[in-house]
C-alpha cells in the first residue's frame, strides 16, 4: 500500500481546515433548526447527520415539534407561518491510483472533481399537529434522477403514553425502503453514516440496499426500541413516473435502543425479501429481494471525548436462473460483508478522526474477497459545514492494477 499520497491529501485537508477556522453558531439542519429554533447539537451526535436519542424522538414524531416559529392555528389546521427551505450541497474531489487511462476508471485515476456530487433543496416540517413531511428537490442530474430525490410524510399516532406509531408514505431515488423509517447511524439507510465511503464502511451499503424505492412504512416505537414493516416497489429510473406496482417486495426492521451507563446503545436486524417486477426501459422484468443484515452501535464519551462505534454484518443470497436477486445478481455464491467502524471527537463537535475495516465477499466463483481499510477525518468550521477526508486501502483477490487499490476523497458538505 502506498501512504505517500495519503499524507499529501491529509496535509492539504489540514491546511484547508485552517482556512475555514472561524467557527460560527449555525445549525447543520437548516429546515428543522429554523422550525424549532434549536442548534443541531440538540439532535445530532458529534455532527450531522448522526442522530442522538433526542434526534430520534424528533424524527419519530414526524418533524412536527414547534418552537421558534409562529404557527397558523384553526380547527384541524396547525402549520408554521413560513415554509422552510434549505440548500444542501456536496462538493467532492476523488482520486484512485490505478493504471487505467480511459473511461470512468481513467478519470478517477487522473483525479476527478465532482462539483456538485449532490445538490438539492431540502423542504420539510410541520403539516398538522400529527403530520409532518420531508422532501428533497434535485438541483443536479434532474434529467436522469427527476425532480423528486425523496419525499415522505409521517402520520403520527400515540396509542399509549409510551408508544408512538408512524405511517409513512415515501419515495426515494437512492435511499432504499429503510428511508421510510430508520433511526440508527450504521448505514442501515444510506444517509446516516459516519464515513463518506459508504460501501467500505457499512455492510448494508456494500450489499447495495440503497436503491430506488416507493412504498409505505408502518412503525411502532418507544424509547427502548422500534419495529418497522414496509411494502415497497422498485424501478429502474426515478425520472420515469410510470412503474408497475404488481406484487410488492417487503422490508422488515427491528432494533433495541437502551441507554446503559450513559451510553446510547442500539442493536437490530433488517430483512428484505419477496418477488416483484422491475420496470427496465418500459419492460417488466421479474425480480426478487433476499437480503438480511445485523447492526449495532454505541455512542457515548470516553473521558470528555465523544466516541461512536458501529458494527454491521449482512448477506445477499445468490441469484438463480429465472430468479434475480436485485441485491446480488451473482449466481455463484452469497454476497457478504462485515464492517467495524469507529469515530472519535478529538476536539468535541469540531474535529473527529475515524477508522473502519471491511471484510467482504462479492459472491463470485473465484477471486471473491473484497476487503478494505478506511481512514477518515472531519473538520467542522461551522456546525452546518463539514470538510471531510476519507482514504480507503483495498485488498482484493481480483487484480486492482487498472482501477487502483487506493481511493482518496476530499469533500466539502454544507447545508444552509
Amino acid at each position: 500500500m502506498q501512504f505517500k499520497h495519503l499524507y499529501r491529501v491529509l496535509a492539504g485537508g489540514a491546511v484547508s481546515a485552517l482556512l475555514f477556522a472561524t467557527p460560527t453558531e449555525v445549525s447543520a439542519t437548516p429546515v428543522f433548526a429554523r422550525q424549532t429554533g434549536m442548534s443541531c447539537a440538540a439532535c445530532h451526535f458529534q455532527r450531522y447527520p448522526m442522530l442522538n436519542a433526542f434526534g430520534r424522538e424528533f424524527k419519530v414524531r414526524g418533524y412536527t415539534m414547534k418552537g421558534a416559529q409562529e404557527t397558523i392555528e384553526d380547527k384541524n389546521l396547525s402549520i408554521p407561518s413560513t415554509l422552510n427551505f434549505g440548500l444542501v450541497s456536496k462538493l467532492r474531489y476523488q482520486k484512485r491510483n490505478g493504471s487505467a487511462t480511459t473511461g470512468t476508471p481513467g478519470m478517477l485515476n487522473d483525479g476527478e472533481f465532482q462539483i456538485p456530487d449532490e445538490a438539492f433543496l431540502s423542504v420539510g416540517g410541520r403539516v398538522a399537529q400529527n403530520i409532518g413531511f420531508q422532501a428533497e428537490l434535485n438541483l443536479a442530474n434532474v434529467a436522469t434522477n427527476g425532480v423528486f430525490a425523496a419525499f415522505k410524510m409521517p402520520f403520527v399516532f400515540e396509542p399509549t403514553p409510551d408508544i408512538v406509531a408512524n405511517i409513512v408514505p415515501f419515495t426515494t431515488d437512492a435511499q432504499g425502503p429503510s428511508y421510510g423509517f430508520e433511526l440508527l447511524n450504521t448505514g442501515a439507510v444510506r444517509f446516516n453514516r459516519a464515513f463518506e465511503h459508504r460501501n467500505e464502511t457499512s455492510a448494508q451499503q456494500y450489499l447495495g440496499t440503497a436503491t430506488q424505492a416507493t412504498g409505505a412504512s408502518f412503525a411502532l416505537y418507544n424509547k427502548l426500541g422500534f419495529l418497522t414493516y414496509a411494502p415497497y416497489v422498485q424501478r429502474a429510473s426515478n425520472a420515469d413516473p410510470a412503474f408497475s406496482s404488481g406484487e410488492m417486495l417487503s422490508y422488515l426492521r427491528g432494533a433495541v435502543t437502551p441507554t446503559v451507563g450513559g451510553w446510547d446503545l442500539a442493536a437490530g436486524f433488517q430483512l428484505w425479501n419477496g418477488s416483484s417486477k422491475l420496470e427496465v426501459a418500459g419492460t417488466e422484468t421479474p425480480t426478487s429481494a433476499d437480503v438480511w443484515a445485523l447492526d449495532a452501535q454505541a455512542q457515548g464519551n470516553v473521558g470528555k471525548l465523544p466516541l461512536g462505534v458501529y458494527v454491521t454484518y449482512g448477506s445477499a443470497a445468490a441469484s438463480s436462473a429465472g430468479d434475480t436477486n436485485v441485491y446480488n445478481t451473482n449466481t455463484a455464491g452469497d454476497k457478504t460483508a462485515l464492517t467495524l467502524a469507529a469515530e472519535l471527537g478529538v476536539i468535541p463537535y469540531k474535529l473527529t478522526v475515524g477508522a473502519a475495516y471491511r471484510n467482504a465477499s462479492s459472491g463470485a466463483s473465484a477471486s471473491d474477497a473484497e476487503d478494505a481499510v478506511t481512514l477518515g477525518l472531519n473538520y467542522m468550521p461551522a456546525k452546518n459545514v463539514t470538510l471531510q477526508v476519507n482514504h480507503s486501502f483495498y485488498s482484493y483477490d481480483a487484480s486492482l492494477a487498472a482501477a487502483g487499490d487506493n481511493l482518496t476523497t476530499l469533500m466539502l458538505y454544507s447545508a444552509f
